[in-house]
């Protein structure tokens, strides 16, 4: 049996403050009030992590709309069934509230019988908006098959809130966005869009920019979630390579003593064994000797070396009747403070998306997941607050490039996602970042804390707002937005525009394992490209700021990690801020040139080469050496562009002869450009 290897690990600490689980006099939590107050908007977005309150946010907002703002109902609308549970009655006013969140049993049709797209509950929806109830639960298709059916002028003036807002997609085949671009064409509807994860695995947008420039965000992250936590301290993510079945390796990462929920890959994945039934099986022979089922629960009971008796709730089980038991006893309320009720949890397709276990400490998944969405989903599991739990962690167990296989490319492509994954998760738990130009009249803003030597103009300044998990830096030479909507996006979307560019492979692979790659042709040239796809309205200099701000934000993360050393890691709940701090601080002059001139996957590499042998690392490379290019025409004309700017500054064009590789790089590209032009001559 072979040792696991560790990949990319991630761990960072948290102040454990308390604040975001501080209710005010109407029992709101801070994420909750923010959200209340802008409780006037036709078109609300709300980015918030799993377990922030985002359903508990939608009743304050819902209520009020029908109270005091002349709607006439209110339609919340979930992917699946289970997450319906999530918006069952509140006795709200018993907080502080003005009144209660009920939901006639007959309107929650989540807990109706009969599939989603069948006539029975497409009717009742119909019945419903004839009714004088105010609130309707229903599921993603049945909201679908009732507008396609009964006209998107049936649902005028009501609020409409769409659970899991990342199922919808801009692309014309999605049918759940095609309909709320029609809600949105007639704007005769409220529309309340919620998720914990603005960003789809397949990098379609989620809305169009000019159906999203509408909406009014709220941006809660999880930084400021966790980091007002009473007991959540520690998250660690963390990726395992393994040779074999993994099966036989599982308990090098899983730990019987944490609360766990362990997903099994997908059936078509190269991990799997293509036999659920006997995955399962196999993980709870490692686990130790089954002792049967409970009568009750219908939980596994499996006794382990030290003689402890784990209690295993199996969620792979197509048999509805044992499948269908487990869950329910899972969702059992009498038992969601009895942290003995259940100790790990395996499933396929479920648990992920609005699955609530507060005690769950552990997040292990088997097979790498194509969606970083997904991913964002399975780590907030593990993410609830709970009485006596410290740490929280994701792993992820994926197979090992092995040369000998059929199936390398795979093995290499899934190791690049696990750092993309990575990569994206650094960026995601950390502050939010400010960024704004270096200018002698700027001065320190309230409300910042910028260390020992506080606020010193002219100098290199780093401000941290603990309270809102703001994280403020000055950079010389930063290009500031223009329009309204470029100001929205570096406020509200620098998280989704770094998530794009981690999801694109050959960025990944250039910029790891390319050891001749000119920065430059990353955080400029495919940084720019990937803003002017997503933000196809906005004029050059608006692309360029918010370019610039990505490349910081995703730069500072990285180095901000690497600056700090590991004693200093143990010792304080701010690591990542304070290697933020110390990176910036450690420059003589912190200017945007600089910055686009660091690799932001070199911290990536550093880590796998010290994790991988290096017969691996020369496979990796000859795999993705071969998928080098010189040109496309249409990075050419960007690097023609770049040229121009350039000329702008220095007064001449770049030089095929300049020691500078970023100055060469683009005079190559005006050279490849012009040969090109005069062969269509």
């Amino acid at each position: 049996m072979s040792e696991s290897k560790p990949i990319p690990t991630i761990s960072v600490k948290y102040k454990q403050g308390g604040n975001s689980t501080k209710s005010n006099e109407l029992g709101m939590r801070p994420m909750q009030e923010r959200v209340y107050q802008k409780r006037g908007e036709q078109y609300l977005l709300i980015k918030s992590p799993p377990a922030s309150g985002k359903s508990r946010a939608l009743m304050f907002v819902a209520l009020d709309k029908l109270e005091n703002q002349g709607l006439k109902q209110a339609i919340v609308v979930v992917p699946e069934k289970s997450i319906g549970a999530s918006f069952n009655d509140e006795p709200l006013s018993a907080f502080g509230y003005w009144a209660d969140w009920k939901v006639a049993p007959k309107w929650n049709l989540c807990n109706a019988p009969g599939a989603d797209d069948g006539g029975g509950k497409v009717d009742a929806v119909k019945k419903f908006l004839d009714s004088e109830d105010s609130i309707l639960i229903c599921t993603h298709a049945t909201f679908r098959f009732a507008l396609d059916r009964f006209g998107t002028e049936a649902f005028d003036d009501r609020l409409i809130a769409v659970d899991e807002f990342h199922h919808v997609s801009a692309n014309p085949d999605n049918r759940l966005g095609e309909h709320v671009r029609r809600l949105i064409d007639r704007d005769k509807v409220h529309l309340v869009a919620m998720t914990g994860s603005y960003f789809r695995g397949d990098t379609e947008a989620v809305l169009m920019p000019e159906d999203e420039s509408k909406f009014d965000t709220v941006t809660y992250t999880y930084y400021e979630q966790i980091n007002g936590y009473t007991f959540l301290k520690e998250l660690d993510i963390g990726y395992y390579f393994y040779s074999g079945q993994y099966a036989d390796e599982i308990l090098k990462v899983l730990d019987p003593n944490e609360k766990t929920i362990v997903h099994i890959p997908n059936v078509n994945s190269r991990e799997s064994t293509k036999d659920k039934i006997k995955e399962v099986e196999h993980i709870l022979h490692e686990l130790g000797e089954w002792e049967g089922t409970d009568p009750k629960t219908g939980f596994q009971l499996v006794k382990t070396s030290g003689g402890r008796t784990l209690r295993i709730a199996d969620l792979v089980d197509d048999d509805p009747a044992k499948r269908d038991k487990v869950a329910a006893a899972l969702k059992d309320p009498t038992h969601k403070d009895n942290r003995d009720h259940v100790d790990i949890i395996i499933a396929l397709g479920m648990a992920k998306e609005g699955f609530d276990w507060i005690w769950c400490e552990h997040a292990l998944t088997i097979g790498y997941r194509s969606s970083l969405t997904e991913i964002v989903q399975i780590i907030g599991r593990s993410t609830r607050d709970a009485p006596g739990k410290a740490k929280a962690r994701f792993t992820n167990l994926i197979a090992e490039p092995d040369a000998s296989e059929q199936a390398v490319t795979e093995a290499v492509n899934d190791t690049l996602k696990a750092i993309a994954a990575s990569l994206l998760m650094e960026q995601v738990l950390a502050p939010k970042f400010e960024f704004r130009p270096k200018n002698p009249a700027t001065g320190a803003q309230e409300g910042f804390d910028y260390g020992e030597g506080g606020y010193e103009a002219g100098k290199c300044n780093v401000g941290i707002n603990e309270e809102t998990g703001t994280c403020q830096i000055e950079i010389k030479g930063l290009a500031e937005p223009k329009s309204d909507e470029a100001k929205r996006i570096c406020q509200e979307d620098i998280n989704e525009v770094v998530t794009s560019f981690v999801q694109q492979k050959e960025a990944v692979e250039q910029g790891i394992f390319n050891e001749e790659l000119i920065p430059e042709e990353l955080t400029v040239s495919k940084m720019g490209k990937i803003v002017q796809e997503m933000y196809p309205g906005l004029e050059d200099e608006d692309v360029e700021a918010i370019r610039q701000r990505a490349v910081a934000a995703m730069n500072f993360v990285q180095q901000g990690k690497k600056s700090i050393s590991d004693s200093e890691s143990e010792s304080k709940n701010t690591a990542l801020i304070d290697g933020i701090r110390k990176f910036a601080l450690s420059v003589k002059e912190l200017d945007i040139d600089l910055i686009d001139r660091v690799n932001p996957f070199s911290e990536a590499y550093a880590i796998l080469s010290k994790t991988m042998d290096p017969k691996r690392l020369q496979e990796i490379h000859a795999i993705i050496g071969a998928k080098r290019t010189q040109f496309s025409l249409e990075e050419a004309r960007e690097l023609a562009k770049r040229a121009v700017r350039f000329k702008a500054q220095h007064g001449r064009l770049p030089a095929l002869t300049a020691h500078d590789p970023w100055e060469k790089r683009m005079a190559e590209g005006v050279a490849f450009l012009a040969r090109e032009v005069s062969k269509e001559k």
